[in-house]
């Protein structure tokens, strides 16, 4: 099995093009997402962290937010909580596909939490600043504050596009993409 890792900054568009391959699709923010509105252990355990905040279940996304936001550390704890649980939903996910040819990760911080492997596939998704931005501007919980958290603890953009052996460049049209992902694919098949 081959698995590609898609990289990038925060919006560059990493799931919209991860379901453009047309391969099975391990996304790591849909499955946080899932934790926080069905998973009651997870409920618990970041309750028990944070009783101030993390009060009720299923937890909104809000109540996280204002978590992440109230101290530096809570960020870094509450990812010791759910990387784990994603890390252990990703091997049931490739066990799931194992006799597919390719699978695709969609993970936000799959080389700070050292989840490659030697022989992963590493695409670097790029976009124009301006064209991030104004996505990121249409989320329906935008905050820069956030945002801003999140990049701090992302490595340096330029050492994840150079540990690519690919780069797509997003403009979040599919013609070009299609080009970029067959240009990716041909190389496996």
């Amino acid at each position: 099995m081959i698995r590609i890792a898609l990289v990038g900054n925060i919006g560059c568009g990493k799931t919209f093009v991860a379901y453009k391959f047309g391969c099975p699709v391990f996304n790591a923010d849909f499955e946080v997402s899932k934790l926080y509105n069905e998973d009651r252990t997870c409920f618990r355990k970041l309750n028990k962290k944070f009783p101030k905040y993390i009060t009720s279940f299923p937890i909104a996304k809000e109540a996280i937010t204002l978590t992440i936001l109230k101290k530096n550390s809570n960020l870094k704890k509450i990812i010791k909580i759910i990387h784990p649980i994603i890390r252990k939903k990703m091997n049931r996910f490739l066990l799931k596909n194992k006799k597919r040819k390719i699978v695709i990760l969609d993970i936000p911080l799959f080389l700070e939490n050292k989840m490659n492997k030697k022989k992963d596939i590493i695409v670097f998704i790029e976009s124009k600043k301006m064209e991030i931005l104004k996505r990121l501007k249409k989320r329906k919980n935008f905050n820069k504050k956030l945002i801003n958290k999140f990049k701090k603890i992302q490595l340096p953009i330029e050492f994840k596009k150079r540990m690519a052996h690919f780069i797509i460049r997003n403009n979040f049209s599919n013609k070009f993409l299609k080009k970029d992902i067959n240009r990716i694919l041909k190389e496996f098949r």
